[in-house]
């Protein structure tokens, strides 16, 4: 084995990635507080070319050097908008269309590997802060929640670990039913 240069990856430029199609879901950040996590958002919605991130709240917004150093230059290339309250954005995002999920423990949540997008389906999907998790406000306007399934002692992963494994799955499934 021998490991690819980056010129051998193939990868698309920020002008290409904009003109591109995009994978039908929306990050929504609720109140994220570091600036680390929001770049490595950004960086995997990049990866999955996402349609957009919403950051909401707290959550910090490009251009800012602690973002930049994580997201490595994605936060120029995927799209984002930032509101003041995050059931600001996801009130204009079931308007557009989009079903909403939190991922976050809650009564009735679906475990993330028993959750199937719809094929045609837009999905806006809601991260919470660090500490308190998704607003219940911005709960109470979820379609759905999805939840990771843990088996350690710890509740909970780091915000961009739980955006990545999300997003992993959801895009993953959604590129299967292209083929």
């Amino acid at each position: 084995m021998r490991k690819l240069k980056l010129h051998e990856l193939g990868r698309i430029t920020v002008d290409q990635f904009k003109e591109a199609p995009k994978t039908p879901i929306v990050v929504v950040l609720d109140n994220v507080r570091s600036l680390h996590n929001v770049g490595s958002i950004f960086r995997t919605s990049d990866a999955f070319r996402l349609h957009a991130i919403y950051l909401c709240g707290i959550t910090s917004t490009p251009p800012h050097k602690e973002i930049h150093k994580t997201a490595l230059g994605a936060e120029d290339a995927v799209s984002w908008r930032y509101f003041d309250k995050t059931t600001e954005a996801v009130e204009l995002l079931k308007k557009e269309g989009f079903l909403l999920i939190g991922v976050e423990q809650v009564e009735g949540s679906v475990s993330l590997p028993d959750f199937t997008p719809v094929k045609g389906e837009k999905y806006a999907v809601v991260f919470g802060n660090e500490v308190k998790g998704v607003d219940q406000k911005v709960i109470d306007q979820c379609d759905l929640c999805l939840e990771i399934p843990q088996y350690g002692t710890k509740h909970s992963f780091n915000v961009s670990v739980s955006a990545g494994i999300v997003l992993w799955e959801l895009a993953g499934k959604m590129f299967q039913q292209k083929k």
